[in-house]
């Protein structure tokens, strides 16, 4: 099973994830959403597409910007459409 936790709480877990330019990606299905919170910056990438992004707010402490996904992707990356990736000390466990 991976794991993404940040401040102690576990934000996903999944048996199934998708590694990505040096990135883990989590199904949809596996992320707990109470920890998630929309955040306005979008990034582009040249074959995958545009992200979204997520704040990870734990116990009040808040990771700006910690997660991110593409709601719409171009066709190389399809297969990571909606899928979640985490950085900024959000630690992934194998």
């Amino acid at each position: 099973m991976t794991k993404a936790i940040w401040n102690g709480a576990v934000i996903a877990a999944s048996q199934t994830t998708q590694q990505v330019d040096g990135y883990t990606y989590f199904p949809p299905d596996a992320v707990d959403r109470a920890y998630l919170r929309d955040s306005t910056k979008h990034t582009v990438c040249g074959w995958k597409g545009t992200a979204s992004y997520y704040d990870v707010v734990v116990d009040g402490q808040v990771n700006r910007d910690a997660a991110w996904y593409y709601p719409t992707t171009k066709d190389a990356a399809r297969h990571l459409a909606g899928w979640i990736g985490f950085w900024r000390g959000v630690e992934i466990v194998r």
